[in-house]
């Protein structure tokens, strides 16, 4: 691989994973359906509807041991996966909001860099980091127990769980000059196999089909097509043109593209399984060096809701001081809301049944979107 693809795949990197929360990639799907039954008796005692009100959570979590360090994901409505330091070993918790307890899953001698749930809540990856050039890749039972666990060289790794076979996680494995290698972990198998693929971010659209936008490595620019492939086949097809970025929520396609010749709005716009438009908008956009700021988003498809952060206006992200709005599109009916003004850019990501959200770069704030609620997770 070149120097020169290493060079646009690494503008690239930083526009997508500074663009996008971890949920672009890592887990907005894994928000999409109900959690499976908790880790112990007393868990599987709480018999709760999802929708509870915010007064009955018990905050702030008090830390059993070390530093918080950042909230890993939503087990459940009422269930979150939070990790701590201490010294050079890392925690896994699961928090019962109802409750107010935490309950040890892992503990790593290493530094846990993140962690993400499947898609059905059935097992829970951890990436640790033993040094600068190792990933450790650990995957967990909703009870904590090992059930796989490999080394990989690299010196960054993006993860992308199969929503539609579970067993299968996508490996983007980066090199310090950011050229890349692609592996396919199958866990019930225990191996991985090298995968040769054109982009190193790839997301699922099928059970064995992927999709990824095919820059153009001589010419590069804002936009580029939106390619799908069968990792069994060679052949790859464009779905469509000019494509800024892309998410996939399981059975839902969304892609952001220019609305106007102007480029002064951005246009998001759902697709369903067999690429028919379902509804789309449109939001302003702020301009960066590189491209567009795509603010973070998430979406709960049961509901039919995307909640995104929206600039009031658009201009130069660098220049930009009018904060942000939280807003919510019914991609169905195309109805949409304010929830909260004046909020910053950071990660956001939904509940199981979307009643409530995670928000911040540690996800340490929970949001009611009913009430409009913003507490903190974690006492400062």
């Amino acid at each position: 691989m070149s120097r020169n693809k290493g060079n646009i795949i690494k503008k690239f990197i930083y526009q997508i994973l500074f663009s996008l929360v971890f949920a672009s990639f890592l887990s907005a799907c894994a928000q999409l359906q109900d959690a499976k039954p908790s880790p112990s008796e007393d868990h599987d005692k709480q018999n709760v509807p999802p929708s509870q009100p915010e007064g009955t959570w018990k905050l702030p979590i008090e830390i059993p041991e070390g530093e918080f360090y950042k909230i890993g994901s939503w087990y459940s409505d009422h269930q979150l996966l939070y990790i701590t330091n201490f010294e050079q070993s890392s925690s896994v918790y699961l928090y019962n909001l109802l409750t107010g307890s935490s309950e040890l899953l892992y503990k790593s001698e290493v530094p846990i860099v993140t962690l993400q749930i499947s898609p059905s809540k059935k097992n829970i990856l951890i990436q640790s980091s033993p040094s600068t050039y190792e990933g450790q890749v650990t995957i967990l039972s909703p009870e904590g127990k090992v059930i796989y666990k490999q080394s990989i060289p690299s010196y960054e790794l993006t993860f992308e769980w199969n929503p539609f076979n579970e067993s299968e996680i996508l490996i983007s494995s980066f090199n310090e000059d950011w050229t890349y290698q692609m592996l396919l972990l199958d866990i019930e198998q225990r191996k991985t196999t090298e995968l040769t693929l054109p982009q190193p971010f790839i997301k699922w659209i099928g059970n064995e089909e992927v999709a990824y936008l095919k820059w153009d490595e001589e010419s590069p620019s804002l936009f580029a097509p939106l390619m799908t492939k069968n990792l069994s086949a060679e052949d790859e097809k464009e779905i469509l043109t000019e494509v800024l970025q892309f998410a996939t929520f399981k059975n839902i396609l969304m892609t952001v593209t220019v609305k106007d010749v102007e480029q002064l709005q951005a246009s998001y716009t759902f697709y369903d399984k067999d690429k028919k438009v379902l509804n789309s908008f449109s939001i302003p956009h702020l301009t960066m060096f590189s491209g567009w700021l795509v603010p973070y988003n998430d979406l709960n498809v049961s509901k039919g809701e995307f909640i995104t952060l929206k600039p009031v206006k658009s201009a130069e992200a660098d220049a930009y001081r009018e904060g942000f709005e939280l807003v919510s599109y019914n991609i169905n009916s195309g109805s949409s809301h304010v929830i909260l003004q004046d909020l910053k850019n950071e990660p956001i990501l939904l509940s199981p049944s979307g009643e409530v959200a995670l928000y911040g770069n540690r996800f340490e704030k929970i949001i009611d979107l009913k009430t409009k609620e913003v507490r903190e997770l974690v006492a400062k």
